[in-house]
């Protein structure tokens, strides 16, 4: 083979190569996304399903209409069932019933010891993260951690209070941010950081949560992010 040759061969299987990885790129993300969200409403529709009556469960309506040979594996009745109960639930408890009916369950639930402690912990989490009004991760940052020198990509929480905030030192404007872990990103460090040591980002915190999850290989697609109101107590 000659030398013209070869380099044709390499040539041509470097851009093989290329290919096959740009195709990984494009068809990883497509496939583990249809596979998640398959999994995902596989699973509430296994709890949501068996509080069906059977005779409105789906594959019965299928079957009693196709024949009873018929079987179509049909997904997402149970996360629709889901969603209008989520609503529901809702639209009672801002309700005069639904505040009297959840306010003496509380106190009732808060007389037992352990229960008391997950339900409130709970209960304290989702009012936090679902909340409509709250700015909790508006702003993703650096922090020095774990060590001065070193940098790590945060997501401010809220401004420190009530006893955290008393006993740090005076004239310091302490912010409680969370490091996620890659990979992993519902785990992670709570830390409590001077405004003073915190670089604020100008990327959104999907941008700096996709970067933390990909440890370091996905960048945002531009720099200049769009301006972002910084949280409470931040200048």
């Amino acid at each position: 083979m000659s030398e013209d040759q070869t380099h044709r061969k390499k040539g041509l299987m470097a851009r093989l190569r290329s290919s096959f990885l740009t195709g990984l790129a494009v068809v990883i993300p497509i496939v583990l996304t249809l596979y998640l969200t398959w999994t995902a409403i596989g699973w509430i529709d296994s709890w949501v399903l068996p509080v069906i009556p059977y005779s409105y469960q789906p594959e019965t309506l299928v079957k009693d209409y196709f024949g009873p040979d018929t079987f179509v594996p049909i997904r997402g009745v149970g996360v629709i069932g889901f969603l209008i109960f989520t609503v529901l639930v809702g639209w009672i408890a801002k309700g005069v019933i639904g505040r009297s009916v959840i306010q003496p369950a509380e106190r009732l639930v808060g007389r037992m010891p352990i229960i008391r402690s997950i339900y409130g912990g709970l209960k304290q989490f989702s009012e936090t993260v679902f909340s409509q009004s709250g700015t909790s991760f508006e702003r993703a940052c650096l922090v020095p951690f774990p060590q001065a020198g070193s940098w790590a990509i945060g997501f401010i929480s809220t401004p420190a209070r009530g006893e955290i905030a008393a006993k740090l030192p005076d004239g310091d404007d302490i912010l409680s941010v969370f490091i996620a872990t890659g990979f992993v990103p519902p785990t992670g460090f709570l830390i409590y950081v001077p405004a003073r040591d915190v670089i604020m980002l100008d990327m959104t915190t999907e941008d700096a949560a996709k970067l933390q999850i990909s440890v370091g290989l996905v960048y945002p697609q531009k720099d200049d992010g769009p301006d972002r109101l910084p949280p409470p107590g931040i200048s």
